[in-house]
């Protein structure tokens, strides 16, 4: 198979595919080929009557000369054919693909209050542990998309404030690196639920996005109990901002603490309506995750929704492959002449 790069560029189109990538520029062209075929039978034909005229010698047994007069022939034959084929102008095609992305900024925004520590997402292991494996792995696929169309991400965790750890980055292993050393708040002046400010605080980093989509996953497993900026208003400042924002909550059981101050599952009902508006004014929706399999679907089904948009443009680049053919024309039609006039030639 000839490589394109060993090909001159043409200006030509093909007219004709006749294999996978491959075209004619002028096939007409190839009706070269049975014309020269039918002159050369013509010419042979001839010289075997002029042969069998000359009589007046007695015949002699053939010669092998003589029983393999055909090789000759049948190299003009190929020499004739592979000038055919360079004069219909083969080309070998190559099809190019430009893809263009319109770039999805998210800002990953995570609950790390005390209350992650609880194990029942997983009973191995904490809240916090599962979320990060959950959260890493999507901000993997975003920053990495095998089509080409990377997102960039941002990590905010909060508590009673919110902090960011990791600005907008197309760089994967920074990212899960600060996702991996994520921990529970230890202090207890920085423990609570503030998920207006964490949101607010996913607004305000978005607002420098020049990305046409802004997207901000907020994950909490509580209810909000920071009110310096309440959720719905960070909401109503998301959505003229543009940003969209999903909301998850993480956890089966609210808990609450026993005599000994033990934290201990109830069967307490949560409370998500706060966090289901918040999706709904700002275009986004609301999931509930009671465990690690309904927090992958969660941002599984995310990841599905705010798909990048491409526009792909495809065009074909075409390369002359004529030449290649006649240096064998012509090194048979060499071998033909020489035939003729040495181990075949004839007595006039």
């Amino acid at each position: 198979m000839i490589a394109p790069q060993d090909l001159a560029k043409s200006v030509a189109e093909g007219a004709w595919e006749f294999a996978p990538g491959w075209s004619f520029a002028d096939p007409w062209l190839l009706l070269f080929a049975p014309v020269a075929w039918l002159c050369l039978w013509w010419g042979r034909s001839r010289a075997g009557r002029a042969e069998a005229r000359a009589t007046l010698v007695e015949r002699v047994p053939a010669s092998w000369q003589a029983n393999t007069r055909f090789v000759p022939i049948a190299l003009s034959a190929l020499a004739a054919t592979c000038v055919a084929l360079a004069l219909a102008r083969p080309l070998r095609g190559e099809v190019q693909s430009d893809s263009e992305s319109e770039g999805v900024d998210i800002a990953l925004v995570v609950d790390r209050s005390g209350s992650m520590q609880h194990k029942d997402l997983d009973p191995k292991r904490s809240r916090l542990e599962v979320v990060k494996e959950v959260v890493g792995a999507f901000a993997a696929r975003r920053m990495q998309d095998k089509e080409g169309a990377a997102d960039q991400c941002a990590l905010i965790v909060f508590a009673a404030y919110p902090q960011i750890l990791c600005p907008y980055t197309l760089d994967v292993d920074a990212i899960r690196g600060f996702i991996d050393r994520l921990q529970p708040v230890q202090n207890r002046q920085e423990d609570g639920t503030g998920i207006g400010v964490g949101l607010a605080k996913a607004v305000q980093t978005l607002a420098g996005s020049q990305a046409k989509s802004k997207v901000a996953v907020l994950l909490t497993d509580g209810e909000n109990n920071i009110d310096s900026i309440p959720p719905l208003e960070a909401a109503d400042l998301a959505a003229k901002s543009g940003v969209k924002v999903y909301t998850i909550f993480a956890g089966r059981y609210a808990y609450a603490f026993d005599a000994f101050g033990r934290a201990v599952p109830t069967q307490r009902e949560i409370d998500t309506t706060e966090l289901r508006r918040i999706a709904e004014r700002t275009g986004g929706l609301h999931f509930r995750a009671r465990d690690q399999a309904e927090l992958e679907r969660a941002y599984g089904e995310i990841e599905a929704l705010e798909r990048t948009k491409r526009v792909v443009s495809r065009r074909v680049e075409n390369y002359d492959a004529y030449k290649t053919l006649l240096l064998p024309a012509l090194v048979l039609q060499l071998c033909a002449f020489l035939g003729w006039r040495t181990l075949w030639r004839t007595l006039p």
